[in-house]
């Protein structure tokens, strides 16, 4: 009887894939937040309905004794649709390289190696994702599409549909304490306001610079996932090496879903041999979408060049 697996899928699957997953979320503080937060495992569909109420019932008010009501329903509710999406890395060994990387020679790992490269280039592909404008049609729909005034999200015209556009600010050059508060309050209802922000380095810089060396405060969660933060109105503030340059992002998070699904959540697919080359071939898959279910309550300052 064949055994069941050799050598290099054996080290591959038992030592590294317990903590592939853990290793592509933490790399970077918003994908870090998404598995943490808004990450959703689904099972299976054609694609990915997330309802939205967009009206209240017209058929409300005040009335008094036995005056008539009104009995008329009208539409409250909808979904936007949000198709799968399907990533991938590929890991190669040769089998000349694995005879070289043996033995006393071996000072490192080539499976290791190879391995850490292979999540670096997953974390690094879903994490500009996040943020994409989807001009990629294969690409997850990211944050510069669900973050506009003019798009299509989820099936959605939000020029058609205005409840369902964001909070752009394309004005704005300068980083400043009101712009940011401007930004911040449209996105805002009532107690329901941003959950974090996430910037670029030079753009997180420039807040720093803003602020007295007293309010310089850090959220001890982000620093306890490695990340260094700021805070502003009490919700962290994210420096993200995948953001795109100019852009401030507030972002309530309780209306993001990043779905992944289940069956294709970093999924290792062990090395084979092709029948005609001497070397082995591993793959990472994800398989899911980004989505919104509230665009009207996320902001962006697109123009900031300080």
């Amino acid at each position: 009887m064949a055994l069941t697996y050799d050598q290099i899928t054996a080290i591959t699957e038992k030592k590294f894939m317990p903590k592939l997953t853990d290793n592509i979320f933490n790399s970077n503080p918003l994908l870090q937040r998404a598995k943490k937060k808004f990450y959703e495992r689904l099972d299976g569909g054609t694609s990915i309905l997330v309802p939205l109420n967009y009206a209240v019932p017209t058929a409300s008010g005040w009335y008094s004794g036995s005056d008539s009501l009104n009995i008329n329903d009208n539409d409250i509710i909808t979904s936007a649709e949000f198709a799968w999406k399907q990533l991938y890395v590929n890991i190669t060994i040769l089998r000349s390289d694995e005879l070289k990387n043996s033995g006393d020679a071996q000072m490192v790992s080539l499976v290791k190696s190879k391995m850490k490269v292979a999540e670096k280039q997953m974390e690094d592909l879903l994490g500009t994702g996040l943020f994409s404008n989807a001009t990629d049609a294969n690409s997850i729909v990211g944050l510069r599409k669900i973050c506009g005034t003019s798009n299509t999200v989820g099936g959605i015209s939000q020029t058609t549909y205005t409840w369902w556009a964001a909070q752009l600010d394309t004005a704005t050059t300068t980083t400043s304490m009101s712009a940011l508060q401007t930004n911040f309050n449209l996105c805002s209802i009532g107690s329901d306001t941003p959950t974090v922000a996430v910037t670029t380095r030079t753009l997180f810089n420039s807040y720093y610079s803003l602020l007295q060396p007293q309010q310089r405060f850090q959220d001890s969660k982000s620093a306890d996932g490695g990340f260094q933060s700021l805070m502003f109105n009490g919700i962290p503030v994210l420096a993200d090496s995948h953001c795109p340059a100019n852009d401030f992002f507030f972002l309530n998070e309780n209306y993001l879903h990043l779905f992944a699904h289940k069956d294709e959540d970093m999924r290792l697919e062990p090395f084979s041999k092709p029948v005609n080359q001497n070397l082995k071939i591993a793959k990472i898959f994800w398989c899911g979408a980004f989505g919104s279910s509230n665009c009207r309550l996320q902001g962006l300052l697109n123009a900031l060049t300080s």
